[in-house]
C-alpha cells in the first residue's frame, strides 16, 4: 500500500488517519504542492492522478495495481477492504447516511473552496492578498462548522456519533487543524472542540498529524 500525499493537505491527513485506524502498513510518498510549481503537476504524477491533486492511494497485489483518488472514496474502500478493524462507516443505512452527511459538509462544501489551488487562484486572478485569502477561508470554515455543530447536537458523545470513531471524525480533525491555521475562534463550537480533543488522544490521530510527517516543514 502506497499513499502519495502532502503533509499539510487535509485530504491526505484524512487518509493517513483512516490507514492508522485500520492498522494498515503503508509507504508514504510526499508530493510537494508548492516546490517547482507543484510536484502534483508533473507528468509522472498525472499518470496516477489526472486531477493533479493529493492524495492518491496505490494498493498493489501480485496481479495489478489499484489506483484510487478522492479521500472519501479511499476511506470507504479501506473500510470495505478491511472490515474487521475499526469500522468507520456504520452498517445501518440511517446511521451511514448521517455519518456521510457530516463528512460531506466538510469535505465537499467547505474544504474544496479554501484549499491551496483556490487560494492561489484568488491571488493570481483577483489580486487577493494574504489577509483577504485568510478571511475567505475563515468565512467558509465558520459556515461549515456552524452547520456541523448543530448537526451533531443529538449524537455527539466522545466522538461525532457516540463512542466509536467514524468517517465523520476522520474528516473533522483535519478541518479543525485548518481552522486553527486560519484563526477561527473555536469557542463558538464546543461540541466540535470536544470531539477533536478526544480524537487527538488516540495514537492513530497523533501519528497522522501534519507535523509528524517526514515532509513536514
Amino acid at each position: 500500500m502506497k499513499l502519495y500525499g502532502y503533509w499539510r493537505s487535509s485530504a491526505s491527513y484524512r487518509v493517513r488517519i483512516a490507514l492508522n485506524l485500520k492498522e494498515i502498513d503503508y509507504e508514504y510518498i510526499p508530493v510537494h504542492l508548492v516546490k517547482d510549481g507543484g510536484e502534483q503537476h508533473s507528468n509522472e504524477y498525472k499518470l496516477l492522478n489526472p486531477a493533479e491533486l493529493v492524495p492518491t492511494l496505490v494498493d498493489s497485489d501480485n496481479e495489478s495495481d489499484i489506483i484510487l483518488n478522492q479521500s472519501l472514496a479511499i476511506i470507504e474502500y479501506l473500510d470495505e477492504r478491511f472490515p474487521e478493524t475499526n469500522k468507520l462507516i456504520p452498517d445501518h443505512k440511517l446511521d451511514r447516511a448521517r455519518v456521510r452527511a457530516v463528512a460531506y459538509d466538510l469535505a465537499c462544501d467547505a474544504q474544496p473552496i479554501q484549499n491551496l489551488r483556490v487560494l492561489q487562484y484568488l491571488e493570481q486572478h483577483f489580486n487577493a492578498d494574504q489577509n483577504a485569502k485568510t478571511a475567505w477561508a475563515k468565512h467558509w470554515i465558520e459556515q461549515a462548522f456552524a452547520s456541523v455543530e448543530r448537526r451533531i447536537q443529538n449524537s455527539a458523545a466522545d466522538f461525532c456519533f457516540g463512542f466509536n470513531v467514524s468517517m465523520a471524525d476522520v474528516v473533522l480533525v483535519p478541518q479543525y487543524y485548518n481552522a486553527q491555521r486560519f484563526g477561527v475562534d473555536m469557542s463558538h463550537y464546543p461540541l466540535i472542540k470536544r470531539v477533536v480533543d478526544n480524537c487527538n488522544k488516540l495514537e492513530a490521530f497523533v501519528q497522522a498529524a501534519p507535523e509528524a510527517q517526514p515532509d513536514a516543514q
